[in-house]
């Protein structure tokens, strides 16, 4: 059930992020009367630049990880500080990874990690462990619970 439910909320997003952007995400605003032309204001962000978008699908991956090992991983917490930290120094906004298009696809990646769920947490250690080979830290080890007499 849970599985499906998943899945059917991932095809309806798919879809809304296919059919285009909402009423709320496009800006409602009138432009300033002495705004300058709109090729002389530069773009936010580079969107036919490879880097970004190679950036922005690397975050998505990240994210998607995160989210697994919180769900799936019973010895694994994440660092949500230090993920936080990763996500902006790839420059992507942590927000357009709670919603949209990215979210998404991190959601999409924390589906595909499920597949193999032992082999995917062990390899979330190996790169985001404390001593990983992608971003070390965002993944530590829980402490084991005390055990009361």
């Amino acid at each position: 059930m849970k599985h499906a439910l998943t899945a059917a909320c991932l095809a309806s997003a798919l879809g809304l992020a296919q059919a285009g952007p909402l009423a709320a995400e496009t800006p409602s605003a009138p432009a300033p009367a002495t705004a300058a032309p709109p090729q002389a204001v530069p773009a936010p962000e580079a969107k036919d630049d490879p880097r970004v978008e190679r950036q922005r699908k690397g975050a998505a991956k990240v994210a998607g990880m995160i989210r697994f090992v919180a769900i799936e991983c019973p010895d694994a917490q994440p660092d949500y500080d230090r993920f936080k930290k990763a996500i902006a120094a790839m420059g992507v906004d942590i927000k357009d990874l709670e919603q949209g298009p990215l979210m998404v696809e991190s959601l999409g990646y924390s589906e595909a990690y499920k597949k193999d769920t032992p082999g995917s947490c062990k390899r979330a250690f190996e790169h985001f462990g404390e001593s990983g080979t992608t971003i070390p830290g965002l993944v530590a080890r829980k402490a084991p619970e005390a055990k009361t007499p």
